[in-house]
């Protein structure tokens, strides 16, 4: 099976690449959605550019999709990419959303290839933990939840620190995925590509939300 991985550079899109790669499939480039607007109800927006790194590092193609973000444009432009390849179909890190989950079906549909969304109804805090537990490097670059402050950005999860984050998320209820926007993600190292990721930034924290701006 020849696919494509829809990739954000976060954790849910890092969890589906790896498990494409654990059932044998050829994995034949990573595609990023990198938004030009100030918002997308589709695609995450920071850090995007940095999943051409990830993309070395596992010695694959990269190919970055430029939208601003509001539909039907968004899906017409990733359409258009993933139209150029060769490919039997894609998986994403979808994992409630069924705005997201919906689109990309039809989207697959219309290509007359698949869509695989392995995460879809996953337990959160199961998905995370078992993250962590295999390796995953999770780092936080954006945070816009009350309950979650600045020491967060730039922070790798650990086991200690995803069971605070835990108990911040059940106190402030929020989703300890970061389902709801609460968080973005980066994945800085992992089973799935050699090496890791060397990212430096700065912190950017308006008193209420703030995000890592990546040089």
């Amino acid at each position: 099976m020849r696919v494509a991985v829809l990739s954000s550079g976060g954790k849910d899109s890092a969890a589906a690449w790896w498990w494409a790669s654990c059932r044998g499939w050829e994995v034949v480039g990573l595609v990023t959605v990198s938004i030009t607007g100030q918002d997308s109800p589709m695609f995450q927006i920071p850090s995007t550019h940095l999943v051409e790194q990830q993309a070395a590092l596992a010695g694959l193609p990269w190919v970055n999709v430029s939208t601003n973000g509001e539909p039907p444009e968004d899906i017409e432009a990733l359409e258009r990419a993933f139209s150029s390849l060769d490919i039997d179909g894609f998986v994403s890190g979808a994992l409630r959303s069924d705005y997201q989950k919906s689109r990309l079906e039809r989207m697959a549909e219309r290509l007359g290839i698949k869509s695989w969304t392995p995460l879809w109804h996953q337990s959160g805090h199961d998905h995370v933990k078992h993250m962590i537990e295999h390796g995953f490097e999770i780092m936080i670059t954006g945070v816009s939840a009350e309950g979650l402050d600045e020491q967060w950005l730039g922070h790798v999860l650990t086991t200690s620190s995803f069971q605070r984050l835990r108990e911040l998320a059940e106190r402030y209820r929020f989703h300890v995925e970061g389902e709801g926007g609460e968080y973005e993600t980066l994945v800085v190292a992992g089973p799935h590509m050699e090496g890791r990721l060397n990212v430096e930034g700065e912190v950017v924290w308006d008193g209420v939300r703030g995000h890592v701006s990546f040089h």
